[in-house]
């Protein structure tokens, strides 16, 4: 069900590559606009109504992207079926989401409707005479943009109150994170080696012994373990101060990490280390755990437009790249194009969302904002609240207390969780809906 309902909302995006022919027909629909001769209503849901016409233009819509794009499509009969539900679940979610009494205003519908034309390189009034060629009043347009809209809000807001994350999948999460970080801590050590020769009498490792055991008397004395290294250490660390380097633990000997493992930075191992070099005095340099006690925070900023049947992902993409180009030349100001076009509750901040930790944003703006260096722009990044131009403003490294490392936690398993809630949430909305499917008339 899950792969269906994605390649469904896949169907919507492809076929709007007919941006104004599919506004019209939403648009159209939504208003109960009276069938045109040789058309009939296919399906009836709750209050709205889906055409065979709309049907067979969205079908067409998406055989002609895919064929531009190289997508695989199945049969043709499994396509108009997989259309034709992707168009109800559009209705169900519509009804839903105007009684669920959500509000859109317009300045947001606005810069919508630039977008709108932007994409078809028209100004406001030519996208209105453009409306009016098509028979779709400019209303009724701006109405089925507010629908959708509203579709996205509603089932985000709905969406998330359906996944709950107990204190238990906490807890299993967290004791993960702390085995991976452990698995990758990075640990730097110093030595001071006292070689014992293989097959060495007793007296011999006697005197070796008593070697190292006078250095870690020194250093226990407060003398610089440096100092000491230079003077005793029979390694090849010895003129750095017997530091071995910042190293994962799984290129450490296993003895070196179990010795230092429950020691602070700086401090010394408190008894010696026999392996088979020799006697070894350890100090802990740094240990780099990895650990979700301290994480690293991004700044970012973004510019955001959504797809729906009005703006394809393509068209959106193609957008923000001009955008990109006009930031990048100096032409435009990212902050300025944010306020001005961004459909997101952050563009009155110029796109800024704050600082933000690892795994709160959406899998595909987490992981291209974690591959931008500070101050660049990525290439559009397509997720599923639309298409964004991501800017990183700033990174730093903060520590974490226990309730901000549960909230992370709990952040990063709703994403986890976000698909299949989705998939639940519109399957469930779809059952209680009124779907009333007609013969094509004789």
């Amino acid at each position: 069900m899950t792969e269906l309902l994605s390649f469904q909302r896949s169907l919507v995006a492809i076929a709007a590559a007919f941006v104004l022919v599919c506004a019209a027909d939403l648009a159209q629909a939504q208003a109960r606009v009276p069938v045109r001769n040789g058309d009939y209503i296919a399906v009836v849901v709750n209050q709205e109504l889906v055409t065979a016409g709309e049907v067979e233009r969205r079908v067409a819509g998406t055989q002609q992207e895919a064929a531009r794009s190289g997508a695989q499509l199945p049969s043709a009969d499994a396509l108009h079926q997989l259309v034709l539900d992707a168009l109800i679940d559009e209705r169900v979610i519509v009804t839903h989401a105007r009684e669920s009494g959500m509000k859109v205003d317009d300045g947001e519908i606005d810069r919508a409707v630039q977008n709108v034309a932007a994409q078809n390189q028209l100004t406001i009034p030519q996208l209105r005479e453009r409306l009016r060629a098509d028979g779709l009043d400019y209303t009724r347009f701006r109405a089925g943009l507010r629908d959708q809209m509203l579709i996205e809000r509603v089932r985000e807001r709905e969406v998330y109150q359906r996944i709950t994350i107990s204190d238990a999948d906490v807890d299993r999460f967290l004791d993960e994170q702390r085995r991976a970080a452990s698995a990758d801590a990075e640990i730097s050590v110093a030595q001071i080696l006292v070689t014992v020769p293989e097959g060495a009498s007793a007296a011999v490792v006697a005197e070796r012994r008593a070697r190292a055991e006078a250095a870690l008397a020194r250093l226990r004395g407060g003398e610089a373990f440096e100092r000491v290294a230079k003077e005793v250490s029979e390694d090849a660390n010895r003129e750095r101060g017997g530091e071995l380097g910042m190293r994962p633990s799984s290129r450490l000997p296993d003895v070196f990490v179990e010795a230092v493992r429950g020691l602070s930075d700086g401090q010394l191992a408190p008894t010696l280390l026999r392996s088979g070099a020799g006697f070894h005095v350890l100090k802990l340099i740094e240990r780099r755990d990895g650990s979700v006690a301290r994480v690293t925070q991004t700044h970012a900023r973004h510019i955001l437009l959504r797809t729906s049947a009005q703006l394809s992902a393509d068209a959106a993409t193609r957008r923000l790249a001009e955008y990109r180009q006009q930031i990048e030349s100096g032409a435009r100001r990212f902050e300025d194009l944010a306020r001005q076009v961004s459909e997101d509750g952050s563009a009155a901040e110029g796109g800024d969302l704050g600082w933000a930790a690892p795994g709160v944003m959406v899998p595909e703006f987490d992981e291209a904002m974690n591959q931008l260096q500070v101050g660049s722009l990525s290439p559009p990044v397509v997720s599923r609240f639309g298409v964004h131009l991501i800017q990183v403003l700033g990174r730093r490294e903060v520590a974490l207390d226990v309730k901000q490392q549960r909230d992370q936690a709990r952040n990063v398993l709703r994403e986890q969780k976000f698909e299949q809630a989705y998939s639940d949430w519109a399957r469930d909305l779809r059952a209680r809906a009124y779907i009333e499917k007609r013969e094509p008339p004789l």
